[in-house]
């Protein structure tokens, strides 16, 4: 993920100001195409849990992209802020003036989304799989469900409203793991993977000779 480009420094009041949001109130952000395969139905629902569960905070869905979906999540939720499609310091900066993040997509290879949305100091709520399963320590960074697991997603985010100092927390250890993701440390990583081979290569080649057990 690329730390620099994606930072909470992006956060904009004015933006917030133009979602009709003030400094306490909470933005749910979601990026992706709105599309079946995102499972948008558990993103609709989980919103409607969360502010029928949460009366206190003033929950504003912000939606960062397009799709054939679009019409079905406004019919659902109305007051839904649709932004379009973003790119570059304009998506950083839509990610940055969030405070949540739900991602329900079971069909994911990867998710980019879930380490920028880190990278931009927010909460992610996601299924336990692809990126999520990679770059979110349950509690620590963020929160996790098993895949499929509707009630457990909902509960996960649920859990994160209940505690302001306990949600700062999360935001601040997600941009910290995500700030350990750049692309010069991960070529850095691999350099001394290489170097390493290179230095142990009859190692590595009694490695590929061992016998394997049946079966394996």
């Amino acid at each position: 993920v690329d730390g620099q480009l994606f930072h909470p420094a992006r956060r904009s009041t004015a933006l917030r100001a133009s979602w009709h949001l003030n400094d306490d109130d909470l933005a749910v952000l979601h990026v992706g195409r709105l599309a079946a395969e995102k499972n948008l139905q558990l993103l609709v629902r989980s919103f409607r849990t969360l502010q029928a569960a949460r009366p206190e905070h003033h929950l504003k869905l912000i939606l960062v992209g397009d799709g054939p979906q679009r019409a079905y999540i406004q019919a659902e939720i109305p007051d839904a802020i649709f932004c379009g499609i973003q790119r570059g310091e304009a998506l950083a900066e839509h990610y940055a003036s969030g405070d949540l993040f739900l991602f329900p997509s079971l069909s994911e290879t990867f998710g980019n989304v879930v380490l920028e949305a880190q990278a931009s100091g927010l909460a992610v709520i996601a299924y336990d799989q692809a990126a999520a399963a990679q770059h979110i320590r349950h509690g620590h960074n963020g929160a996790l469900a098993m895949p499929g697991d509707e009630q457990a997603f909902i509960d996960a985010a649920d859990w994160l409203l209940e505690d302001r100092e306990s949600l700062r927390r999360i935001r601040l250890n997600a941009r910290q793991h995500a700030g350990k993701q750049t692309w010069s440390i991960i070529i850095e990583r691999f350099e001394a993977l290489l170097i390493e081979a290179a230095k142990h290569p009859d190692q590595q080649n009694a490695d590929r000779k061992k016998p394997r057990c049946a079966g394996a």
